[in-house]
């Protein structure tokens, strides 16, 4: 049995998997393993926080990681790195 991820694994994780290329939400729910209402309210606080942007193509949306969440994705992995030493 695995143990319960923190919410900071969580968003760690859905960055990571939108910096991966998955940008679909559909995508994005099932890489993570996460309930749609759980993603949408993730993937809305992402968007509010700056570290994702929201582009449309054909009518659907598309989860893209900015800069800053390229930088928040390298810090949190080096402390990650530095702490399971």
């Amino acid at each position: 049995m695995s143990r319960k991820r923190s919410r900071l694994e969580i968003y760690l994780e859905v960055l990571e998997t939108i910096m991966d290329g998955y940008n679909k939400p559909t995508n994005i729910m099932y890489r993570c393993n996460l309930s749609w209402i759980a993603l949408k309210e993730i993937l809305d606080s992402l968007v509010e926080k700056g570290l994702v942007t929201i582009a449309e193509r054909n009518k659907r949306k598309l989860y893209l990681i900015t800069e800053k969440g390229r930088s928040i994705v390298n810090r949190l992995e080096e402390t990650y790195d530095l702490l399971s030493m």
